[in-house]
């Protein structure tokens, strides 16, 4: 694979694109890897990227719009899921909170606590 390299990168561009590939869930490298992706795709192909936001499983379909089924079975074509897609799984499948588990908070206190 070949390397390509931006020279004189205005610091201002550089945040901007530090907080766009935090929001994406992606390294900076992540996020130019798919912004130049996207910038070569033939037209009308459809993009198979991340979610741009909790509320889009892919941001070509719209919000609400999870095609092939429910949300749990529906994987990106890339195989990744945003981590409001994993939330929205999780309480699908356990809708109330086990009965009768410790609680997460008195875990980690036990575990600091035997230190």
């Amino acid at each position: 694979m070949a390397t390509l390299s931006i020279k004189d990168v205005p610091e201002e561009i550089l945040v901007r694109l530090r907080e766009r590939a935090a929001r994406n869930h992606r390294s900076l490298q992540g996020e130019l890897m798919s912004l130049i992706s996207e910038a070569v795709r033939p037209a009308g192909e459809v993009s198979a990227g991340l979610p741009t936001d909790a509320g889009a499983p892919w941001p070509h379909l719209g919000a609400g719009h999870h095609p092939g089924g429910t949300l749990a079975q529906v994987v990106p074509p890339t195989g990744i899921k945003s981590v409001a897609q994993i939330a929205r799984e999780h309480r699908a499948r356990f809708p109330r909170p086990l009965a009768g588990g410790a609680l997460a908070v008195d875990i980690l206190r036990a575990e600091r606590d035997a230190r």
